[in-house]
């Protein structure tokens, strides 16, 4: 009688949809409860996402910018852009999630807004140049050649089309190889953390927000899964956000956070 293994992420994901479904016990959220965990969530992702890029925003500048429409003195303009972009990002992603299914056109899309008014020539546009990034060894890992682009992108579609994994498998996995494909000049690990959690979302998951403090990890991760092909490391960092996530809607629902 043959056994199968169950393996450290298996147990993980059982955990995540077990906290998952004490939050689906509480739905449908009330649209004040909706409006206070969008108000947080959009700032703490933004705040997350933009300072995993290299933003010297704080955490309490960036919700200023957010929720208060104020400059903060000594940021560059291109900081504050990259905050209001994010949460218009975030917008059409919880927009677009009420129907299945990604395009090209919504990651263009998407990738447009990251970008808007930061880098208009290339917001939204495939790049044309050859790009690679120094990796954590200091070896050079080199991303889709500019003329391969169109057609990685293609299959990258088609292969979401068609990926049954569990949801959390899923989104990581989408990812992964988006940012191994790096289809833009700037903006490719933004996106694709939006794109990620556009995947959560259809899935009836909350966003997972890759912390900056995570950062280290995360980077190192996603470097295991390009040069050896193992994506457990990787996997795990996204469920434990998305398991993260879920216990913190459950402790807002709980309580009235400012």
């Amino acid at each position: 009688m043959s056994t199968i293994k169950t393996t450290k992420i298996d147990l993980l994901l059982a955990q995540v949809d077990a906290q998952k479904s004490t939050l689906d016990k509480r739905r449908p959220l009330s649209q004040e409860q909706l409006t206070q965990i969008k108000r947080i969530y959009d700032v703490d992702l933004t705040y997350n996402s933009n300072a995993i890029e290299g933003s010297t925003m704080t955490f309490n500048e960036t919700k200023l910018v957010l929720n208060e429409g104020l400059t903060i003195g000594g940021k560059r303009l291109s900081e504050h852009l990259e905050i209001i972009n994010h949460k218009d990002a975030i917008d059409f992603v919880e927009e677009i999630s009420t129907r299945s299914g990604v395009s090209l056109r919504d990651i263009k899309d998407i990738h447009y807004l990251v970008l808007k008014g930061i880098d208009n020539p290339y917001a939204g546009k495939f790049r044309d140049k050859p790009v690679g990034v120094r990796q954590s060894d200091g070896d050079i890992y080199h991303f889709t050649a500019p003329l391969l682009i169109d057609e990685a992108m293609n299959q990258f579609i088609a292969n979401l089309d068609v990926d049954t994994q569990h949801p959390i498998l899923k989104a990581a996995k989408a990812h992964y190889d988006f940012v191994t494909i790096h289809p833009f000049i700037d903006g490719n690990g933004r996106t694709a953390r939006l794109l990620m959690n556009l995947i959560l979302l259809q899935n009836g998951y909350p966003p997972a927000i890759i912390r900056v403090k995570n950062r280290a990890d995360y980077i190192l991760s996603l470097e295991q899964a390009q040069n050896k092909g193992e994506l457990a490391g990787f996997y795990e960092v996204v469920a434990l956000a998305v398991n993260e996530s879920i216990e913190g809607y459950i402790v807002m629902l709980d309580m009235e956070v400012k």
